[in-house]
């Protein structure tokens, strides 16, 4: 082949590849359509949660003062009871005996101390008139003495023989709810037991315990209104209870005391919340979660499927003139599916509401302006 012949083919190839091609007039990809919104600011309610276990005011632990057995229960778990009311009743026979005993020796006391005296009364003209030595009426008046020293002993032994019949008669120490009762008719209970029979809880009021740790009680202190802890916790607004079934106590409580130090074992601080229970629905031992409000001011939201994290860092797509920029940005945190922005975003920003995770930088998409509640009611839980 010739010169001229190899220059014709290679026109002739070059032409066809460039037809197949298309040129410039190929077609592109078209963009795809993405919801977008507008960075706006606004008011945030927003909860600390804490768990917490709930107590009666005021817990009373049941027990007997003597050793003896029950004899009868009369009160009921979960029953009210008033103070002094009667609980349990103990095994009083041996008691009873030792208290007649002890009144019969009383009695005795009594008259040896009528007699002797009876003898001093009688010796005493007998001394003042010389009939009789004076040594006889010294005699009887130390007789006296001792007789009234026995009255006295037997007096003191009838009255604890007595305070002990009366401590079988065991008595509520408090209004309150009587808890599980640990010991029946017929056991041995005695002042030194480790088990109480029951606990009587004051429950008109409770208390709920809960605990934050050193950096979280630190940012309360910082964050909280008021010169010293007391006007501070005057300052935190009511606070709400959710209970174990995941419901909300009716009431709301008032945060009433922190405990003086940080707990060198847990590192942490433990606030008591206290809460009306005039209908009650709580009761001693309950258990569930605090929520302590927290409100935002003109914060700047995003939905949260706007948003996606890579090296621990959070990012978001801009959208100006239908291409994509990324953004870093900083959270204060993340609330009812919105993300609420420190930083890296200002108000009025178009941002991509959804999908995120298929694009890149620079990217041409078809806006589709939407708002931004509209994006969080149709986010669906994952479990």
């Amino acid at each position: 082949m010739n010169y001229l012949t190899k220059n014709t083919a290679l026109a002739a190839l070059s032409t066809v590849l460039f037809a197949s091609c298309g040129g410039n007039d190929a077609p592109q990809e078209e963009a795809r359509p993405y919801p977008v919104v507008e960075v706006d600011s606004r008011d945030v309610q927003a909860y600390q949660t804490y768990p917490t276990s709930i107590q009666g005011t005021n817990n009373n632990d049941v027990r007997a003062k003597i050793q003896g057995y029950i004899r009868d229960v009369l009160v009921d778990e979960g029953q009210r009871v008033r103070r002094g009311q009667i609980m349990f009743r103990l095994e009083t026979n041996a008691l009873t005996q030792n208290a007649n005993a002890a009144q019969s020796g009383v009695a005795a006391a009594r008259a040896r101390v009528e007699a002797a005296q009876v003898e001093v009364n009688k010796l005493q003209p007998l001394v003042n008139q010389n009939i009789v030595s004076g040594v006889l009426l010294e005699t009887a008046k130390v007789n006296l003495l001792q007789a009234q020293s026995e009255l006295e002993q037997a007096q003191a032994n009838h009255k604890s023989i007595i305070a002990n019949v009366d401590y079988s008669v065991i008595r509520a120490p408090i209004d309150g709810v009587v808890g599980k009762i640990n010991l029946r008719v017929g056991a041995l209970v005695g002042a030194s037991d480790q088990t109480p029979i029951t606990t009587v809880s004051d429950v008109n009021e409770l208390y709920a315990y809960f605990s934050m740790n050193e950096a979280e009680y630190i940012n309360f202190l910082y964050e909280t209104a008021g010169n010293s802890l007391e006007e501070k916790l005057k300052n935190v607004p009511p606070v709400e209870l959710v209970m174990a079934n995941g419901r909300l106590y009716e009431e709301k409580g008032k945060i009433s005391a922190v405990t003086g130090q940080i707990n060198p074992q847990t590192g942490s601080i433990q606030f008591r919340v206290s809460f009306p229970n005039q209908q009650r629905v709580l009761t001693h031992g309950n258990s569930g979660t605090i929520r302590i409000p927290k409100t935002y001011k003109n914060v700047l939201v995003i939905p949260e499927t706007g948003i996606f994290e890579q090296q621990g860092k959070v990012f978001a797509y801009t959208v100006k003139n239908d291409t994509v920029k990324l953004a870093e940005i900083n959270q204060i945190s993340r609330i009812d599916k919105l993300v609420l922005v420190e930083s890296g975003l200002k108000q009025g920003d178009i941002v991509v509401a959804t999908g995120v995770a298929s694009l890149r930088t620079n990217d041409i998409i078809q806006p589709t302006k939407t708002v931004t509640d509209s994006i969080t009611n149709n986010i669906q839980p994952i479990f």
